[in-house]
C-alpha cells in the first residue's frame, strides 16, 4: 500500500471531519482567548499587549464616578438588609411566643371552668 492508496481509503472520506474537528478547535480556541479578555477587563486585571507587556485598562471619571455611587447603594442596602433580619427576629419572636402564651391564655381559662 503505497502513500496514494493510504489518503485515498483514510483521508479522503474523512475529510469533511477532519475539517470540521480542525474548524472547532479554531472556534474554541478564540472563544476562550474572547472569555478571558473578558474576565480580566471585567475584575481590572491587567490584558496583554502585542509584545507580553501588562496593559492596564484606563479608567475615566464616569467610570470611578458609577463605582461610588454603586459602593453606596451596596453599603445602604446591606444595612437595610441589616435592620430587615433584625425586625424578621422580633417577628419570629411574637409570632412563637404569642402562640405559646395564647395556649396558656386558654388553658388557664379552661381550668376553673372543668
Amino acid at each position: 500500500m503505497d502513500k496514494t492508496d493510504m489518503v485515498d481509503a483514510f483521508i479522503m472520506p474523512n475529510l469533511p471531519w477532519i475539517i470540521g474537528a480542525g474548524l472547532f478547535i479554531a472556534v474554541l480556541a478564540i472563544a476562550g482567548w474572547i472569555f478571558t479578555t473578558w474576565l480580566r477587563v471585567r475584575h481590572g486585571y491587567p490584558l496583554d499587549g502585542a509584545w507580553g507587556q501588562a496593559v492596564y485598562p484606563q479608567k475615566n471619571e464616569e467610570m470611578v464616578e458609577r463605582i461610588k455611587l454603586l459602593s453606596q447603594e451596596n453599603a445602604r442596602l446591606r444595612a437595610e438588609i441589616g435592620s430587615m433580619k433584625d425586625r424578621l427576629i422580633v417577628v419570629e419572636r411574637i409570632v412563637t411566643d404569642e402562640s405559646h402564651q395564647l395556649n396558656r391564655e386558654i388553658e388557664r381559662l379552661r381550668g376553673p371552668a372543668n
